[in-house]
C-alpha cells in the first residue's frame, strides 16, 4: 500500500482490488444462470446474514429506506399516527413515516454518543399524549455512525407505551451491543447496503430482521407488490421493493472479508482516539459495545472553528465531511411537522461535527497524516 497516495474519505477502489477474484466469480455465476431477481444469491444472502446477526429471519429488500417503509406498512401505521425518531440522523428516517401519512415525533440526542436520548424520549410521548392529537405508535431508534443505540432502555419505554420498535441500523450493521450483534434488539430491523456503509452493495440494497414468522411472511409480500402464494394473488397492497441478485453476489463476495474489515475499522478508531483525544472532543463511545465506525465524527467548538479545520485539511489533502449539517425538525420538509419543541443538542451539533475519513483501506501511516492535519488545524 502506497502510504503517500492521496487520502479518500470512502476507498470502494481499495476494497475492490482485495476481493477482485472472489467478487468476479460471483458476477459470473449470476450472468450465466441470468435469474437477476430473486436468484439463489439472494436467499443465500438472507441466511448469512441472519446467521451473522443472530437474528431468526432476514427479508432483503432493494434500498434502506425501503427497509423502514416495509416495517412501518407491515404494521398499519399511517394517518393520526406518531413515530417518534432522533432529529439528528439521516433524511430516510423521518421521510418514510410521512410517505404513509404518519407523524414524525423528533426527539433530541445524547450530547457525546449522538444516540437518541431515553430521557427526552419520555418526555416527547408525554407531551403527545398531552395534546392528544396523535396517537402515539411506533419508535424508530437509529444507531448512529455505527455505534448502537441504548436499546434496553428504549424497549423498556417502548412496552411500557405500547410502541412498536424498529431499530434504524442502516449505518451499524456489525456492531454490537452487551456481547450481542445488532439485528433483534428491536420488534424489527432495517439495515442499508448503500455503497459507503460498512457492508455496501454496488448499487441500493437494503435488509429487514425480526424474530417473528409472521412479520417476515408480510415483509416478503410487502417487498413483492403484496402477492399471496402464487405471483398474481395480490393480499394486499405492497410495493416494488426486491433487493436484485446481482447485489447480493456482491455482498456475498464482500461478507467473507466483513469481519476483517470491521477489524480494520476499529484499528483506524483507534489511532485516532490515541492522537486527538486530548486536543479535540473524539466519539464516546457506548459502554460495552463494539462500532462499526461508518463515520468517526469529532467536534469542534462552534462552526468557525470547523470552517477553520476543514480549510486546514483540505489544504492538506485531506478529506472531510460533515454529517449533518442541520437538524431534521429544522429541514424545510418536515418543519411543518415539528410541533415546535425545543430540540437544542441536535441544534448545536449541526453547527459543530465534523467527520474523518475512515474506512479498512485507510494504512496506519495515512490515519497518522490525517491526526497530523486535524492536530495543525487546531
Amino acid at each position: 500500500m502506497n502510504d503517500h497516495a492521496p487520502i479518500r474519505f470512502l476507498d470502494l477502489a481499495g476494497q475492490q482490488a482485495r476481493m477482485a477474484e472472489p467478487l468476479r466469480k460471483r458476477i459470473e455465476t449470476v450472468l450465466r444462470h441470468c435469474q437477476f431477481i430473486l436468484g439463489p444469491e439472494v436467499a443465500e444472502l438472507e441466511s448469512r446474514l441472519a446467521g451473522f446477526c443472530g437474528a431468526a429471519h432476514c427479508v432483503s429488500v432493494s434500498s434502506g429506506t425501503d427497509a423502514l417503509q416495509i416495517a412501518l406498512m407491515a404494521e398499519g401505521i399511517g394517518r393520526g399516527d406518531a413515530v417518534f425518531l432522533p432529529a439528528f440522523t439521516y433524511t430516510a428516517t423521518a421521510e418514510v413515516p410521512l410517505l404513509l401519512g404518519a407523524t414524525p415525533v423528533f426527539v433530541d440526542v445524547h450530547p457525546r454518543t449522538f444516540q437518541i436520548d431515553p430521557a427526552d424520549l419520555e418526555a416527547r410521548i408525554a407531551d403527545v399524549r398531552r395534546a392528544g392529537k396523535l396517537a402515539p405508535r411506533a419508535l424508530i431508534g437509529v444507531d448512529l455512525f455505527g455505534q448502537p443505540a441504548d436499546w434496553p432502555a428504549l424497549a423498556a419505554i417502548a412496552s411500557r407505551e405500547h410502541l412498536f420498535t424498529l431499530d434504524d441500523c442502516a449505518q451499524s450493521f456489525g456492531a454490537s451491543l452487551h456481547g450481542t450483534r445488532l439485528g433483534k434488539a428491536a420488534d424489527a430491523t432495517a439495515i442499508s447496503f448503500f455503497p459507503s456503509k460498512p457492508l455496501g452493495a454496488y448499487g441500493d440494497g437494503g435488509a429487514l430482521f425480526t424474530e417473528s414468522v409472521e412479520r417476515a411472511a408480510l415483509y416478503r409480500s410487502l417487498r413483492t407488490h403484496g402477492e399471496g402464494t402464487t405471483r398474481y394473488e395480490v393480499l394486499r397492497t405492497g410495493m416494488n421493493g426486491r433487493l436484485d441478485t446481482l447485489q447480493a453476489a456482491v455482498l456475498l463476495a464482500k461478507l467473507d472479508i466483513f469481519e476483517a474489515d470491521l477489524a480494520a475499522r476499529e484499528r483506524v478508531a483507534r489511532i485516532y482516539d490515541a492522537r486527538l483525544g486530548n486536543r479535540v472532543a473524539i466519539p464516546v463511545r457506548v459502554p460495552d459495545s463494539t462500532s462499526a465506525w461508518a463515520i468517526y465524527a469529532i467536534l469542534l467548538p462552534d462552526a468557525a472553528a470547523r470552517d477553520r479545520m476543514q480549510e486546514g485539511l483540505k489544504a492538506a489533502g485531506v478529506p472531510s465531511a460533515i454529517y449533518y449539517p442541520k437538524p431534521l425538525h429544522r429541514q424545510p420538509a418536515y418543519a411543518a411537522s415539528h410541533d415546535g419543541a425545543a430540540l437544542p443538542v441536535s441544534e448545536d451539533l449541526a453547527t459543530r461535527i465534523m467527520a474523518l475519513p475512515i474506512h479498512p483501506d485507510l494504512s496506519d501511516a495515512q490515519a497518522q497524516r490525517v491526526c497530523d492535519a486535524v492536530l495543525a488545524s487546531v
